[in-house]
C-alpha cells in the first residue's frame, strides 16, 4: 500500500494550498457581506464566481474525476484525497470554486459512467464547464430513507415517457437558480426483488410539476445552494432520460455514493485541521486568570488529542482511497463505511473543542466554527446515518468470524481429529489464509 502522490498531484497540492490560503479564505468575509446585502439566501455570488475564474485559470478545475475525459486528465482517489482536504479548510467557498462540490460531483461521475452520449452532451458537458448546477433527489419525508428500499417516489412508464410522482426532501442544490437538472431515484418495478425495484431518471427542473415547496434549515443555517423539500406532481419526461436500465437504480447509486462519501470525509479532515489552527491561535491569544489558555493542561490535552485523531482519520481515509483505486467500490465498501463513521465524528470533536476555547465567539458569526459544526453534524446523517454504516461493518465482522469458526471445525478422519490418526486431541488445521491458531 503506497500513499505517495504522483508528480502532478504534488504540483496541484502546492498550487491549491496557496490558492486556498491566499485567495479563498481571505474572501470569506466579503462573501458573507455580499450574501447579507443581497437579501437573497440563494444569491449567485460574484465573490464565488470570481474565485471560480481564478481557480480555472490556475488549472484547479474538476479535480475530483478519477477518469480521464475530454474535460479532465483524471486523478486517482489517492491523489485527490489531499486536495479535497485542502478544500475542506474553507467548506463555504473552496469546493464550489473548483467545481468540486456535492451534489454536482456525484452527478457528474454518474453521468460520466452511466449516461448516454446524448445525456452527456446535454447535461455532463455544461456541468463540467460550470455553466449549470444539479441536484440529487433520493431522501423522502414519509419513509425511513436510511433503508433505501423504502423509497416510494413512483417512476411509471407511459408510452414514450416516464411519469414521476412523489415528494423528496434534503435536496441539496435545488434552490440554486443555476440548478437545471435533478437525478431522481424512484420505484419503477414494484413487483421485482427489493434491490431491483428502483431506477434513476433525469428530470429538468423547469419541467411542469416540479415544485420547490420550502427551504430546510440546518441548525438555523440556510445554505446558499439550499436543501429543499420538493414535490414531483405527475412530472412527465422522455423515456430517454432514464439512466441505465430499469431496476438498476441501486447499483448505480452505490457507484455514485462510494466516492461521494470519501470526498465528504476528505473535506472533513481539512475542516478539522482549520478548527485546530483556530483553537491553537485562540489559546495563545487569551489569558484568563493570569495564564494563557495554551498553558492550561486541559487545553493542551485537547490540542494533543485533536492532532492524534486527525492523523488517525487521515490514514484511514487514505487507506480507503487506495483500496477504491485498486479494488473498486465493492472492495472498498467496508473501509468507506468505517471512514464515514469515524471522520465526521472526529471533526465534530475537534470543532467542539475549538468552540469551547473561543467561548461566546465560538458560536457567533464572527468565526466559522458554528457553521462548520452544523455541517459536520448533518454529515453524520447524510449519505447514510452512522447506524447504517455500523450495521454493515458489524455484519461483515460477524460473517468473517463465522467463516473462521467453520474453517476450524475438525473434520472426522482429518489429521488431529480425536477419532482419526495423528496429532494431539483437539488439534486442527486452519484453511483460512493468514489465520493462525491461538
Amino acid at each position: 500500500m503506497d500513499f505517495e502522490r504522483s508528480a502532478r498531484a504534488e504540483e496541484l497540492h502546492a498550487e491549491l494550498g496557496s490558492f486556498v490560503e491566499e485567495a479563498v479564505i481571505p474572501a470569506e468575509a466579503a462573501y458573507v457581506m455580499e450574501m447579507a446585502a443581497s437579501g437573497d439566501p440563494h444569491h449567485v455570488s460574484e465573490v464565488l464566481e470570481e474565485l471560480s475564474r481564478k481557480a480555472r485559470s490556475r488549472g484547479l478545475w474538476n479535480l475530483f474525476l478519477p477518469h480521464r475525459t475530454q474535460w479532465t486528465e483524471g486523478l486517482s482517489n489517492t491523489d485527490y484525497a489531499p486536495l479535497a482536504e485542502l478544500t475542506g479548510r474553507s467548506p463555504l467557498l473552496a469546493p464550489e470554486a473548483l467545481n468540486c462540490s456535492a451534489p454536482d460531483t456525484g452527478n457528474m461521475e454518474l453521468l460520466e459512467q452511466f449516461g448516454t452520449p446524448e445525456q452527456q452532451e446535454q447535461w455532463l458537458g455544461p456541468l463540467l464547464e460550470g455553466e449549470i448546477r444539479s441536484c440529487f433527489m433520493m431522501t423522502e419525508p414519509d419513509v425511513a430513507s436510511s433503508d433505501a428500499t423504502t423509497i416510494s417516489c413512483r417512476i411509471r412508464r407511459d408510452g414514450d415517457d416516464y411519469v414521476v410522482s412523489g415528494r423528496k426532501w434534503w435536496v441539496s442544490g435545488a434552490s440554486d437558480p443555476r440548478c437545471r437538472v435533478a437525478v431522481v431515484l424512484g420505484r419503477s418495478n414494484p413487483a421485482a426483488p427489493a434491490h431491483q425495484q428502483h431506477s434513476m431518471i433525469l428530470v429538468p427542473m423547469d419541467t411542469p410539476g416540479v415544485v420547490i415547496e420550502r427551504d430546510l434549515l440546518v441548525f438555523g443555517y440556510n445554505d446558499r445552494e439550499g436543501h429543499a423539500e420538493v414535490s414531483l406532481q405527475d412530472v412527465r419526461v422522455p423515456a430517454a432520460n432514464l439512466i441505465g436500465a430499469e431496476g438498476a437504480g441501486f447499483a448505480i447509486a452505490q457507484a455514485r455514493l462510494g466516492p461521494g462519501r470519501l470526498h465528504h470525509c476528505m473535506r472533513s479532515i481539512g475542516t478539522a485541521e482549520r478548527a485546530l489552527e483556530l483553537l491553537c491561535s485562540r489559546a495563545d491569544d487569551r489569558s484568563p486568570f493570569g495564564r494563557a489558555l495554551a498553558d492550561q493542561g486541559v487545553v493542551r490535552e485537547w490540542i494533543a488529542d485533536s492532532r492524534i485523531e486527525i492523523d488517525q482519520a487521515r490514514l484511514l481515509t487514505l487507506n480507503a482511497a487506495w483500496l477504491l483505486d485498486h479494488g473498486g467500490p465493492k472492495a472498498a465498501k467496508g473501509l468507506l463505511a468505517e471512514v464515514k463513521v469515524a471522520v465526521p465524528a472526529m471533526s465534530l470533536r475537534v470543532i467542539d473543542r475549538a468552540i469551547q476555547v473561543h467561548g461566546g465567539a465560538g458560536v457567533s458569526q464572527d468565526v466559522p466554527l458554528g457553521a462548520m459544526y452544523a455541517n459536520q453534524r448533518a454529515l453524520r446523517i447524510a449519505d447514510g446515518p452512522d447506524e447504517v454504516h455500523r450495521r454493515a461493518i458489524a455484519r461483515t465482522e460477524i460473517a468473517a468470524q463465522r467463516a473462521r469458526t467453520v474453517a476450524r471445525v475438525p473434520v472426522p478422519g482429518a489429521i488431529g481429529h480425536t477419532g482419526g490418526a495423528g496429532g494431539p486431541a483437539g488439534a486442527h488445521l486452519s484453511v483460512v489464509p493468514g489465520v493462525k491458531d491461538a
